[in-house]
């Protein structure tokens, strides 16, 4: 049976702060509804104390040279490896995915850990051509301050990673508010950095009452960026408190990303294909493929073999080795994805697999697909955030184009055909940051998200996020005249 920590504390100014005088939150195992610890909620006291340090440590650590932070990242990274399987079944036990993609998980955090710290000694300026005898001009690259960075439960670990990475290899300072839902996983990686050698009070770990934290550290002076990953709703919010202090904030939200299936491919490997990754980590994904749109050629076809794929999935506890897709995260999501096919089946939806929850016991719901969704489904307009997924037909490219860039949000959308104008096409009028072809990647340490529309603003990942923690100066010296 897998361990779960029996103290789950807050890491404030170099230190481990637990439940004594603090309120506790219970975390709850998605496949059985135990109880699986107790979560200390951060005070008052505690947020000012997370923003001090953060303020008093900036200097400091954004003097610490890019190599000497490197050599702090790949020692956090030597040690997240060597306790993976222990940190993987923590994240199983509170998330509810499989134990195989925890793992897979903690490869992506691997990944960022490395390419943040080496990419920390690129951030390069630029030598401007000078306009005049015995003038330099330059463009240098520097931390931008404290940052306040907020992280869901979906991947609680390589979005925490890909924040915290980024800015500590650019020379800020963070205070980190993951999600209460899946507190351990973050602890651990948090526990990972300090016992590697990051300076104490450089990093600070918060869970508490969400509007709380979000609302104090927004509203410090000493908090210089934002950095969020959750809901539209929530990041709107963050966004326009961040708006009134003129604070730059990156804000990577929900996606409710289209897949294109064309009448050119393979039908069996494409289905095969399409299930698999829309029933990963139980479809909350924000990358997940969430509306399929399939030529009317191939449209039955694929609709039974991706229904067939789908009632095929072993529905279990993530620590069983045969389990293929874990319960949902929460009571919440099992709610909504009842709501989602209630109200499709209500307008004339068929259910072709699943459609209802498995068993009485944790928050499993069977993978579902729907045909013959309404086009004011709910379940269309908004991201389902669960195993549900509706496949319509088309019949020409710009019907159905218009129809995916059609809700206000564009994260990501992914094309399958053999035909290189259509990819081309696809790729040039789909309204998302993320594209793929013929293809489903997750998330990559080296390539960024930027959703368009509502799914964001500014990028995460690549050189692009760790650009992000930077503030660029310009500086033009001559030497005096004589």
């Amino acid at each position: 049976m897998a361990r779960y920590p029996t103290e789950l504390a807050l890491h404030v100014a170099g230190e481990w702060r637990g439940a004594q005088g603090r309120r506790t939150l219970p975390v709850v195992d998605p496949a059985t509804g135990d109880t699986l610890g107790q979560l200390a909620m951060a005070t008052q006291d505690d947020i000012e104390d997370a923003l001090r340090s953060a303020r008093e440590t900036f200097a400091s650590w954004s003097h610490t040279s890019a190599w000497d932070r490197d050599a702090i990242l790949q020692r956090t990274r030597q040690l997240v490896q060597e306790r993976r399987n222990a940190i993987a079944e923590i994240l199983t036990l509170e998330n509810g995915k499989p134990l195989a993609d925890s793992q897979g998980e903690i490869d992506r955090v691997l990944e960022t850990l490395q390419f943040c710290g080496e990419e920390a000694k690129r951030a390069y300026g630029r030598l401007l051509p000078p306009r005049g005898k015995g003038l330099a001009q330059t463009t240098v690259k520097r931390a931008v301050g404290p940052v306040a960075a907020f992280v869901p439960w979906n991947f609680p670990l390589v979005l925490a990673a890909r924040k915290v990475a980024a800015a500590l290899a650019a020379g800020c300072t963070v205070v980190l508010k993951p999600a209460e839902e899946t507190p351990a996983s973050c602890i651990e990686l948090v526990r990972a950095f300090i016992d590697a050698g990051l300076p104490p009070g450089v990093l600070n770990l918060l869970y508490g009452e969400p509007a709380q934290i979000s609302r104090t550290l927004i509203d410090s002076p000493v908090i210089r960026k934002i950095s969020f990953t959750g809901s539209v709703p929530v990041g709107k919010l963050l966004a326009a408190q961040a708006a009134k202090h003129l604070k730059p904030a990156t804000l990577e939200l929900g996606g409710h990303a289209p897949v294109i299936v064309f009448d050119d491919v393979d039908v069996d490997k494409v289905a095969r294909m399409c299930a698999a990754f829309k029933f990963r980590n139980a479809g909350q994904v924000c990358l997940a493929p969430s509306r399929f749109f399939v030529h009317e050629r191939i449209a039955a076809d694929f609709r039974e073999r991706f229904a067939s794929a789908a009632r095929a999935i072993r529905v279990g506890n993530g620590l069983d080795p045969a389990t293929q897709m874990g319960p949902l995260n929460n009571r919440r999501r099992l709610e909504a994805a009842q709501r989602l096919v209630q109200q499709a089946c209500d307008g004339g939806a068929r259910i072709a697999a699943g459609g209802e929850r498995i068993g009485s016991r944790g928050f499993f719901f069977a993978p579902t697909v729907l045909t013959d969704v309404p086009e004011g489904a709910t379940l269309l307009r908004e991201e389902p955030f669960c195993p549900v997924a509706p496949i319509m037909s088309f019949g020409d490219i710009d019907e159905v184009l218009a129809r995916a860039n059609g809700v206000d949000v564009g994260l990501a959308a992914y094309a399958f055909t053999n035909r290189l104008d259509r990819a081309s096409e696809f790729s040039e009028r789909i309204e998302a940051g993320w594209i793929g072809i013929n293809s489903f990647t997750p998330l990559l340490a080296d390539a960024p998200v930027a959703g368009m529309k509502d799914s964001g603003l500014g990028a995460e990942g690549g050189p692009e996020g760790l650009d992000a923690y930077l503030h660029t100066r310009f500086v033009s010296q001559s030497s005096l005249p004589t």
